[in-house]
C-alpha cells in the first residue's frame, strides 16, 4: 500500500506508540499477567487484523451453513454501533439500533440459532449457555483482538488485494495489531480473491505469509446472487446491461462489489458513507430526489445486506414514496479444492476438541 511520504513521517510516531501499547498488552497475556478464559465447548473466532472489510460476516454465515445441520450453534458479536448496552439475545423483530446491523442480519437469515450481542465476550458466552444450554459451539464475530477469551480455533481473514503484510498500524494504515499477530491464527483465509488464481499465484502469495507450523491457508471469493426487494425477498430482479443502478454503500470496502457490478450492469451513481452509518431523514430525502432526477424506467437503488438492516429503519418513508431499493446477497465460495479441505479441517477440529 502506497503512503504519502509526508503523512508517513507525521503519523509514524503515533503508530509506534500505538504498536508498543498493543504489543505490551499481548506480552502480558502471553505471560499470564492478564487472564484469558477458556470454555468447555469449542469457540471459533473469525476475525482480522485490520479495521474491517475482509468479509467476516459472510464467512461466519458460511460456517453456520456448514455446521448447523450437525451442531447446535450460536453466534456472539459486540454489536458495533448499537444503541443498546450489555448482553442481549437478538430477535428477528429487533432493529439495527437495538441489535447492531451484522447480528440482526445473522438472526434474520438464520432464525433457528441463538444470536447474541455483548461488549464483553467473557460475559456473553456464559450468558448464551445459561439461556441456551443446548449450544455446542459458539462463533465469535471479530474477536481476534479481544484476548480475554481463548478461542479453540482462530480464523484470520485478510483481503487478497490488501493483505495485512502490506499494511501498517493505525493511524498509518488500518491494522489494529502488529503484523506478527497473525501467528495466533490456526487458519488464514485470503478473502475477496479474483475468480481464478493459478497455483503459482497462490504459492507466491503464501510465500509472503511466512507460515508457522500447522497454520493452514485457504483462498475464497464472493458469489453474488440476484438482488431481492428490500421489503419482500420473494421479489427478485436480474442485473442487466440496460439497468440504471444507484449504489448505496455504508460498508468498510466496496471496491470488490463495484468491480463485479461494472461487468454486468450500469452504475449511474454511488452514494458512499462510512462503515455502519445510520442513515438520516435528510439523507433519505436526498435518495428520493436522486431517484426522481434519474428519470429512467429501469432505475433502482442497490445496497448490501448489512446496509439493508439500517435502511429498514426507514421502512415507512421508503414505502410511502415508492423508492425501489434492492439488496444484493452473497455467499462465500472457496477456490478450487479449498472448500472440501476447509470443511474437513473445521469438522476434524470439532471432532478432536477436548475442553
Amino acid at each position: 500500500m502506497r503512503r504519502n511520504p509526508i503523512a508517513f513521517f507525521l503519523l509514524a510516531p503515533f503508530a509506534l506508540i500505538y504498536g508498543a501499547m498493543i504489543s505490551l498488552r499481548n506480552i502480558f497475556y502471553e505471560a499470564g499477567l492478564l487472564k484469558s478464559t477458556s470454555f468447555n465447548i469449542p469457540v471459533i473466532n473469525v476475525g482480522n487484523l485490520s479495521m474491517g472489510g475482509t468479509g467476516k460476516t459472510p464467512h461466519i454465515e458460511y460456517l453456520i451453513r456448514l455446521l448447523s445441520p450437525y451442531l447446535n450453534l450460536a453466534t456472539l458479536s459486540r454489536g458495533y454501533k448499537r444503541k443498546s448496552k450489555g448482553f442481549r439475545l437478538v430477535r428477528t423483530v429487533d432493529d439495527a439500533k437495538i441489535a447492531g446491523d451484522e447480528p440482526l442480519q445473522f438472526k434474520r437469515k438464520f432464525s433457528q440459532i441463538p444470536v447474541a450481542v455483548s461488549e464483553s465476550r467473557n460475559i456473553g458466552i456464559p450468558m448464551i449457555l445459561k439461556h441456551h444450554p443446548e449450544v455446542q459451539t459458539i462463533l465469535l464475530d471479530d474477536a481476534f483482538q479481544h484476548r480475554s477469551v481463548v478461542p479453540a480455533m482462530n480464523i484470520l481473514l485478510t483481503q487478497y488485494a490488501e493483505p495485512f503484510f502490506q499494511d501498517y498500524l493505525l493511524p498509518l494504515g488500518t491494522l489494529r495489531e502488529p503484523r506478527e499477530s497473525y501467528e495466533r491464527a490456526d487458519i488464514i483465509i485470503i478473502s475477496k480473491c479474483p475468480n481464478s488464481l493459478s497455483e503459482e499465484e497462490k504459492q507466491n502469495f503464501m510465500s509472503k505469509l511466512d507460515l508457522k507450523k500447522n497454520q493452514l491457508v485457504f483462498f475464497s471469493k464472493y458469489k453474488y446472487q440476484d438482488p431481492y426487494f428490500l421489503f419482500d425477498k420473494e421479489t427478485r430482479i436480474s442485473l442487466t446491461d440496460d439497468a440504471h443502478v444507484i449504489l448505496i454503500s455504508a460498508i468498510a470496502k466496496v471496491d470488490y462489489l463495484i468491480s463485479y457490478l461494472e461487468q454486468i450492469t450500469n452504475i449511474d451513481n454511488i452514494v458512499k458513507f462510512e462503515d455502519h452509518h445510520y442513515f438520516s431523514d435528510l439523507e433519505l430525502e436526498q435518495f428520493r430526489k436522486i431517484y426522481e432526477n434519474i428519470g429512467e424506467e429501469n432505475a433502482f437503488f442497490l445496497t448490501t445486506e448489512k446496509d439493508a438492516m439500517r435502511l429498514d429503519l426507514h421502512r415507512d418513508f421508503l414505502m410511502k414514496h415508492k423508492i425501489p431499493i434492492f439488496v444484493i446477497p452473497l455467499e462465500v465460495e472457496f477456490l478450487d479444492s479449498d472448500a472440501a479441505l476447509f470443511d474437513e479441517s473445521v469438522k476434524n477440529f470439532l471432532l478432536e476438541f477436548q475442553s
